[in-house]
């Protein structure tokens, strides 16, 4: 009886203290689809890909220490039991579990955890174009560089023809034009949150305290 009752007493130690290090030592990434359409979210290197119609959430748990990772959409996909497919933006190599990053164009949330000054680091880019309107919250925003931003002006329906394709609208880095252009600046007056070109940090970058701080990606 008393062995039995050890064994129960260690083992429910020992779920507490995993239960206490999953929660202390992950970031958690609340993703949302407002649009009107279905959007088939990814995430890498933590998460894969889900379908999210329009109203539904995936929650993501970034270790500590998580860093180049990205959550961006992708639209108008078609995927078969085996989670092969293809999808007009965003694709990543034809499958619904992401592994790699997505094609141009696609609206990106960028996003490293716990770095210097246990601050976590975190972005909109839109370096790769845009195809999806975004906002991206910390839960417990705190002042200065640490507040929600956002890209949800209509880039797609304003797209410059030399940047236009199917579904979204290419930032000119991704045709060999990457820098404080005129063509970069179009994306900056509509966002001026958001990365346009890879120098971009002072206006682009954000941090948040990383010990006490969850986030939103919001689709639109």
């Amino acid at each position: 009886m008393s062995t039995n009752m050890d064994y129960l007493i260690r083992s429910s130690s020992v779920f507490f203290l995993l239960s206490f290090v999953t929660y202390t030592y992950s970031t958690s990434f609340e993703v949302r689809n407002n649009c009107p359409y279905t959007i088939w979210a990814a995430s890498t290197p933590i998460g894969g890909g889900r379908r999210l119609d329009s109203g539904q959430t995936w929650v993501i748990d970034a270790p500590r220490g998580t860093k180049m990772a990205r959550i961006w959409g992708r639209t108008n996909c078609n995927f078969d039991g085996a989670g092969r497919g293809s999808c007009q933006t965003g694709d990543c190599g034809g499958v619904l579990q992401c592994t790699g990053w997505g094609k141009s164009p696609n609206t990106l949330a960028e996003y490293a955890l716990n770095q210097f000054s246990n601050l976590d680091f975190w972005d909109i880019s839109l370096i790769e174009g845009f195809n999806i309107p975004m906002t991206f919250a910390p839960t417990n925003p705190s002042g200065g560089k640490c507040h929600a931003v956002q890209c949800t002006a209509n880039i797609n329906g304003e797209c410059p023809n030399q940047l236009k394709v199917s579904g979204g609208c290419n930032n000119p880095c991704t045709i060999g034009q990457c820098g404080p252009n005129d063509l970069s600046r179009f994306f900056k007056q509509r966002c001026p949150d958001a990365y346009s070109y890879p120098q971009d940090d002072p206006t682009s970058l954000f941090a948040c305290p990383s010990d006490s701080t969850n986030y939103r990606v919001v689709f639109c």
